[in-house]
Parts: C-alpha cells; structure tokens; sequence
C-alpha cells in the first residue's frame, strides 16, 4: 500500500514523544510531521528526531499525510478523529475518544461514515503478560473462571490542574481495566457497583474526584471480578490482574520490580527498584500498538481495538460513576451505547 509511509503526530507531549521516537525507527515509516499546541515543543523534537515540524494541525492535514497519530489533550480527540475521517486517514489515537458518550459516538459514527480505520491506545492488549493470561484462559487452563482481580496503582498523584481535565480516576485509569478485563477473559459486563475516596490531598474533593476507588464487576458468565485503583501508592507503581478458575490460577504484574512486600518469614523480598510510572512499565507494548497501526494500516492485520471497544470501555467507567454518585449497582444496559441507527 504505501512504500514509505508519511504520518502526522498531533502532539508531543509525553506520550507523544515516546510514539514519535517509535514511529521514526519504525522499517515502514519513511517519515513524520509533529505538531504541537507549543509549537516549540514539536519544533525540539523533530530536530532531535530529524523530522518536520508543522506549525499547526491545519498544515498535518494540507501537507499530506498517510495516517495521524493523536496525543494530544483528550478534549481534542473527537474533533481530530472526527477530521481525519472526512480526510480519509487511517487515525491511531490515545484513549479515551472523549471524555462523554454523546462525544464518543459522534465520532464513531464518523469514522464508520467514512469508512475509515480507527484504533484506540490501549497498550495493555500488547503486554506480554495480559496477552498470556488472556491465552490461559482461552485455553481452558484455569477452568471455569470464577475470580478476577484487577488494580492499578500510581506511585504519586498528578498536577492539580490537571485532575478536572482527566475525566476522573473511573475514566482516566480504571478505564484500563475495564478494557482488559473483556480483552482477556471474553466476557462483557453486567453491572457494576462502585465507591470511592477522596480522603487523600485536598485537590482531588477540589476537583470533584476520588484519589481511590474500587469497584466491583459481575461479568455475563457469572465471573465477579475487582478493580481497584489509587494516585497514592507510595511503594511504587502497581498494575497487576489476578485469574482464578476452578482448575488454576495465574497473576500478570508480579515479578522483581512490584512494589509490594510479603511478610512471611520466606516471602520474595521487596523490590529493589520498583516501577516508576506507566511509560517504563509498559514501554515495550506501546512499541508494539505503534507497530500494529501500522501493519493495520498496511492493511496486514486486523484492527486490535477500535472505536466500539473503547466505547465498552467508556460505557463501564460510565456506570461507575452513576453508581458512586447513588450508591447503588448500575446495570450496563442503563448506559447509551451503539446502536445502528444512531448518530447516521
């Protein structure tokens, strides 16, 4: 299809930058335009980079490109991916589509108008060990699955400013979880009933969030999965998934670097350098969705995770947040999703 593929990156901040250092190492990439809302920003990187930087997203679009990449601040994605599909570009684009419902499926909707590729970043799908968990199950490993676990756990809050931009922690970070969960064992979610924290620093009541949260998932085969999430988890940052069936059970995350430590006499001893961050802790699976976009693309393999799977994603933090704000179990079906004849 494309000899030396040309791709525009719409911001590079610090997601953006780890994608355009993949993509211009990338065999079939031949090149990039970088833009940014701090022009500079972009200019430093593609000099650094040896590529072009576009004063702004009108010229990714004027100059010509082969697909877009979009790392840009998540009140911009809808309008992006809704733009590149009227200009018929294949888009790679971070979660989530847009902070609401109604956003996210207006852009859908325009993608699937145009006919056009959408895939969405979650890069847990491409990390070895969910992808191992997620063939345990499928193989009848563990039998009948009963329990799952999920939690992810930040070392240190973000900038206050930030937090009423993020969508929440639901949004934001367990929306992680809610993806993963149906990417590896199959299964859709039922309801959900969700609590939260907000006893931490002050910001987060500030902003109308929760610094922890926990919720609890029945999934439509009966499976009843946790997920739990906090901004302060001092020890280090945790991601970990626990699986339990009747036959085996199994755990992604846990190796020399989880931060966590036992306290039996023979317990493994703690970390000696726990992880730092997500970028670090996931490094090589954001490596590995760049290069799936691009085979997707290249029109060389499937879409991994498009628009209709980050809307399940969505829907189910959606659920969440009605449950924690009326302390009561929230069925999936109360919350809008896609139907055929919306949004045409």
């Amino acid at each position: 299809m494309f000899c030396s593929m040309r791709i525009g990156v719409i911001g590079t901040g610090r997601i953006g930058t780890i994608h355009a250092n993949t993509l211009s190492r990338h065999r079939e990439v031949g090149s990039l335009i970088l833009t940014d809302v701090d022009p500079a920003r972009a200019q430093e990187l593609a000099f650094r980079l040896g590529e072009t930087a576009a004063p702004g997203v009108d010229e990714i679009f004027r100059w010509g490109v082969d697909a877009v990449v979009i790392t840009t601040a998540t009140s911009a994605h809808a309008e992006l991916i809704g733009r590149a599909a009227r200009s018929g570009l294949p888009v790679f684009c971070e979660k989530p589509i847009a902070l609401d419902l109604p956003g996210t499926l207006s852009a859908i909707a325009e993608v699937e108008t145009a006919g056009t590729i959408l895939q969405m970043g979650f890069q847990r799908r491409f990390d070895a060990g969910y992808t191992g968990a997620r063939e345990a199950v499928r193989s009848g490993r563990l039998g009948r699955l009963h329990t799952v676990r999920a939690l992810t756990s930040d070392q240190a809050p973000p900038a206050a400013s930030w937090l009423p931009l993020s969508g929440g922690l639901y949004r934001d970070t367990l929306i992680h979880d809610f993806d993963i969960l149906r990417w590896v064992t199959g299964h859709e979610v039922v309801d959900v009933y969700a609590a939260g924290s907000d006893a931490g620093p002050s910001m987060f009541r500030e902003a109308g969030d929760v610094d922890t949260g926990a919720v609890l998932l029945r999934l439509d085969d009966g499976t009843l999965a946790t997920a739990t999430a906090t901004r302060l988890n001092g020890a280090g940052y945790d991601v970990r998934m626990e699986l339990a069936g009747e036959l085996d059970q199994i755990v992604v995350g846990l190796d020399d670097r989880t931060p966590i430590a036992s306290t039996e006499p023979t317990g493994p001893p703690a970390a000696d350098k726990p992880w730092a961050g997500f970028l670090e802790r996931f490094g090589p699976a954001y490596e590995a969705e760049l290069s799936a976009f691009v085979e997707v693309v290249l029109g060389r393999r499937a879409n991994p995770c498009d628009g209709r799977e980050a809307l399940q994603a969505l829907r189910i933090a959606e659920a969440c947040e009605v449950s924690r704000r009326d302390r009561r179990p929230v069925a999936l079906a109360e919350i809008p999703g896609w139907t055929e004849s919306v949004y045409r």
